[in-house]
């Protein structure tokens, strides 16, 4: 094991780093560090695995781990047409919701928290299904919606209907009306799909914790416009309940019900999912057991260390992994706002911040790769010389 200040020359090192969301991708990240460590330490042996937990930049890692990147047409969460990706090799798609439905969609200051919807999320998926893919990683989160997932339901077969028999509807207020749902018209390779449900969201649908309550406001939904969501939420899980039996009443409550709006409810009742904590998902999907096989020290991180990253995003995932196999762990971030216990107790031994080199939050963010490329450097002086 390399530790500070000692020298090893059989050290390797393993960059697997999320992005800085707002300045790096997580490819970028990955370069970066590389570059610094090889100033310093240019002999040591560096390999790269960017990772993501299934939220923004889920199919952009699939893709540098060797994934094929397929685009599509599909409609955006405001019912216009957006071009989303997929990943897709050897029959196994990871698909991003955000591609589809996610806030990057929606010009800046805009926001449709009644009408937003995830159709082009179905879309998506039906067309990784088109492609071949007969297992699924669904990564959900950034979503600019708050819809149960009935959008995406409805594109792969499903009908959510009024009393008169009429299609509601988009967006979580469209189930305002919603009296009854038929699940005959499914599409029929769904059954023979093995879709993981990939999210670092534990919430329920509905209630204090609920997915309107908790992320609604993030999506522009006033008061008002929570208690409408929550109302017609609750509604759409005794329509779904009578439609499917009892299962889909338990499921409103399972870790993941709540993730992007309530698109994880919509996955678990509808299409069958299982769901997973989008790290152990990734990892799996990227092949990071096999990245890691002779590593000495392991690099994560990403653009915010704080308490949410102990909550299963991508650094807390990769910490417990290589910690399994008793693996050094850095991290690497913008901003720190764990104290050492706590990075401790998640596996990482340090974590450098950008913020040690430039107070400036702003230009943190600007300079984000010269300065994580010093960082770089002083993690090379302290474990790689």
């Amino acid at each position: 094991m390399v530790t500070d200040g000692a020298a090893t020359k059989a050290a390797r090192v393993l960059i697997a780093a999320d992005k800085f969301k707002g300045s790096l991708t997580a490819v970028q990240v990955a370069e970066r560090v590389t570059a610094g460590l090889r100033r310093i330490a240019p002999g040591v042996p560096v390999g790269t695995l960017p990772v993501a937990d299934g939220g923004d930049g889920t199919v952009a890692a699939a893709v540098a781990a060797g994934f094929e990147r397929r685009e599509v047409r599909v409609t955006g969460p405001l019912g216009d047409e957006v071009t989303a990706a997929y990943a897709l090799r050897d029959g196994t798609a990871v698909i991003e919701m955000a591609e589809a439905s996610g806030l990057q969609h929606l010009p800046e200051g805009v926001f449709a928290p009644l009408t937003a919807t995830t159709h082009g999320s179905g879309e998506l998926l039906r067309a990784a299904l088109d492609a071949g893919a007969r297992s699924i990683v669904f990564g959900v989160g950034g979503s600019a919606t708050t819809d149960g997932g009935a959008g995406m339901l409805t594109a792969l077969g499903a009908r959510f209907l009024d009393a008169d028999g009429r299609p509601v509807g988009p967006g979580g207020g469209g189930l305002r009306d919603l009296a009854t749902v038929d699940f005959s018209g499914l599409d029929p390779r769904l059954a023979a799909t093995d879709l993981v449900l990939a999210s670092d969201v534990d919430n329920p649908l509905t209630g204090p914790k609920g997915a309107p309550a908790v992320y609604g406001p993030q999506k522009g939904a006033s008061p008002e416009d929570v208690a409408v969501l929550d109302a017609v939420l609750v509604r759409y899980t005794e329509v779904l309940t009578a439609a499917v039996g009892p299962r889909a009443a338990r499921l409103a409550s399972s870790p993941g019900a709540g993730a992007a709006g309530g698109i994880g409810y919509g996955a678990l009742v509808g299409l069958g999912a299982s769901f997973r904590p989008g790290i152990e998902v990734m990892l799996d999907v990227l092949g990071f057991a096999a990245a890691l096989a002779g590593a000495t020290l392991v690099i994560t991180g990403e653009g915010s260390l704080d308490e949410q990253t102990l909550h299963g995003k991508a650094p807390a995932g990769v910490a417990a992994a290589a910690r399994a196999r008793n693996i050094e762990v850095i991290a690497v971030c913008g901003r720190l706002a764990l104290p050492p216990e706590a990075l401790g107790r998640a596996g990482i031994r340090r974590a450098y911040a950008l913020t040690q080199l430039e107070p400036d939050p702003a230009v943190c963010m600007a300079e984000a790769g010269p300065l994580l490329e010093r960082l770089a450097e002083d993690i090379a002086r302290d474990f790689l010389s």
